[in-house]
């Protein structure tokens, strides 16, 4: 591409940056925001800085928050003493949207993968089986990709709770195997979480 605007050209590079944007895209944001009143854009401008330098990690769950402690876990109605563990922040988003499920969050920050590096100690496993014995949880549900990383987590996991008394859980095989839970549809997915299975009849199979 030949740009008459270096600043042009920049902000395009910029954009060009982003997941899943190609330049043709970003050429297309940059000239849209050219187009908008100064306003907009600084108010679009305002929200990606702000959510950039204040928005934080709960120290509980590890979800997103714009506090101390996400909504989530500030919210007096959810069930305190039912965990639902998920991979990422974004499985978090999805399981909200389905509006089954009324308990906590914990975020492990991804999966045991050993061919890619990431070991128990890269991911949140320690402070949940801490939160597990400090909140007297009662049940523990597994929402993780069905695939071998995250039945080796699953497993991983159940392990280090043996000894407790929760009861521990998984989503049901409404998603396919080697699927990502952020991409399932809502229904399969809340007939997943409500139709959980105990861990026991899970992990034997692995």
């Amino acid at each position: 591409m030949n740009f008459s605007s270096s600043l042009l050209e920049n902000a395009v590079n910029e954009f060009a940056k982003l997941p899943g944007i190609g330049k043709k895209t970003a050429l297309r944001l940059a000239l849209h925001l050219l187009k908008k009143e100064d306003a907009d854009v600084d108010a679009f401008t305002e929200a990606i800085t702000r959510m950039k330098h204040e928005v934080k990690l709960c120290p509980r769950c590890g979800n997103l928050s714009d506090n101390e402690l996400c909504v989530i876990c500030k919210d007096a109605t959810r069930k305190k003493r039912v965990i639902c563990v998920v991979e990422s922040i974004r499985d978090v988003i999805a399981i909200e949207s389905t509006h089954q499920f009324s308990g906590l969050y914990h975020v492990l920050g991804g999966i045991i993968s050993p061919l890619d590096g990431i070991g128990p100690d890269q991911l949140n496993i320690e402070s949940l089986i801490q939160r597990v014995n400090k909140e007297e949880t009662e049940e523990l549900i597994f929402a993780l990709s069905p695939n071998i990383q995250g039945d080796t987590t699953i497993y991983y996991i159940s392990k280090k709770l043996a000894d407790t008394r929760v009861k521990i859980t998984t989503i049901a095989r409404g998603i396919a195997f080697g699927g990502e839970l952020e991409y399932a549809d809502e229904l399969t997915l809340a007939r997943s979480i409500a139709n959980r299975l105990p861990i026991d009849n899970y992990v034997n199979g692995i």
